[in-house]
Formats: C-alpha cells, sequence, structure tokens
C-alpha cells in the first residue's frame, strides 16, 4: 500500500473513505445502514471517534473523523469488525433477495487475504487523507455532503437522510457529529 495513503498521526484528522467490497450496494438496504448509523454513534460515545462530517453512500461511507483517544486506527479497526458481523448476520437472517450473490462476494473476498475468516465485506483500505488547512477542510466537507446530489439521490445535500449535511443545514441528522464552522474554514 502506498505510504501517502495511510493514518501516519493517530491524533489527526482524517476524509476517510471506506468501502464494500467489489463495490457491492449493500447499503441501499435501510437495515444495513441503520447497523453503520448505530455503530458509528457507538463510536463516537464508547471509542472517542469524533465525526466531523460524514455520508453513507451506497456502497461506500465518506467521513471527516479524528480519534480523542489518538488511536484512530483502531477504532476504524474495531467498527469495521462489527459491523462485518452484524451486516453478515442480517443478510443470513433476514429477507434478502441478494444473499446468495452478497455471500458469494463476501466469501470469495475473503479467501484473498489470510487475516479473514468466512466473508469479507469491507476493503481493508481506509484512503486516509490527513487534513492539513481549513480550505481542505471545506473542500472535503463540501465533497462529502454533495455526494449523494451527484450520485442523483436528491437535488438538495440536506435532504439525504444519512448524512451531515442535515446536521450543517440546522436539522436533526442520525449519527452524532461535531460541526465545523464553515464561514470560519472558507476564507
Amino acid at each position: 500500500m502506498s505510504q501517502a495513503y495511510k493514518i501516519h498521526k493517530q491524533e489527526a484528522a482524517y476524509f476517510l473513505t471506506l468501502q464494500i467490497v467489489y463495490w457491492v450496494d449493500l447499503f441501499s438496504r435501510k437495515r444495513y445502514r441503520d447497523i453503520v448509523v448505530d455503530s458509528l454513534n457507538h463510536c463516537v460515545m464508547k471509542k472517542g471517534l469524533e465525526i466531523f462530517s460524514y455520508v453513507i453512500m451506497t456502497n461506500h461511507i465518506h467521513m471527516l473523523s479524528r480519534s480523542s483517544n489518538e488511536n484512530l486506527s483502531d477504532v476504524l479497526r474495531d467498527f469495521k469488525r462489527y459491523t462485518s458481523r452484524h451486516l453478515i448476520k442480517s443478510i443470513l437472517s433476514e429477507p434478502e433477495s441478494r444473499r446468495e450473490w452478497m455471500l458469494k462476494l463476501f466469501s470469495h473476498a475473503a479467501s484473498t487475504h489470510s487475516r479473514n475468516d468466512n466473508y469479507q465485506v469491507w476493503t481493508h483500505e481506509n484512503h486516509p487523507e490527513e487534513i492539513y488547512s481549513p480550505q481542505f477542510t471545506f473542500q472535503r466537507i463540501n465533497y462529502i455532503h454533495n455526494n449523494p446530489v451527484r450520485a442523483g439521490i436528491v437535488e438538495n445535500a440536506e435532504d439525504y437522510l444519512y448524512s451531515s449535511a442535515r446536521d450543517y443545514a440546522g436539522m436533526k441528522g442520525l449519527v452524532m457529529v461535531e460541526q465545523l464552522n464553515l464561514h470560519l474554514l472558507k476564507s
């Protein structure tokens, strides 16, 4: 893996992209998105994850975040491990028309890495980019919030339920977010 995309400073804020293997559109179902929401909130409350901005798309998550405990890599590892187990459990136990196809892909992904068990849901990469300036922060927050708009899911970023754009627009979002002052970041 490239040195450019590693978490070198555990205390720093990063723009992160967590993706599902083979870009499987797992989060097209509400129950899977809700597993992610619950886990993110748990990580905020119990593991010191600070989320400044996020969006949950159909096959990936973007976040601008850091760990107050200076262990961002550990928090992300635990988040992925926990959500993987619960996502697979939900796929196996609840009605799912894509069950066989998804399990086959998740099983194949697991077989290509020795550190996996039966299924691999997330890629091992987080594609971290350290936040280095207010302008970069502002750019990344806008990128995150406008993902559903660019994808044609909503017309306005704040209309997408699974995004911190709602928080920044004065509405209550699903994930606990620490809002940054966008006016200060722009200048």
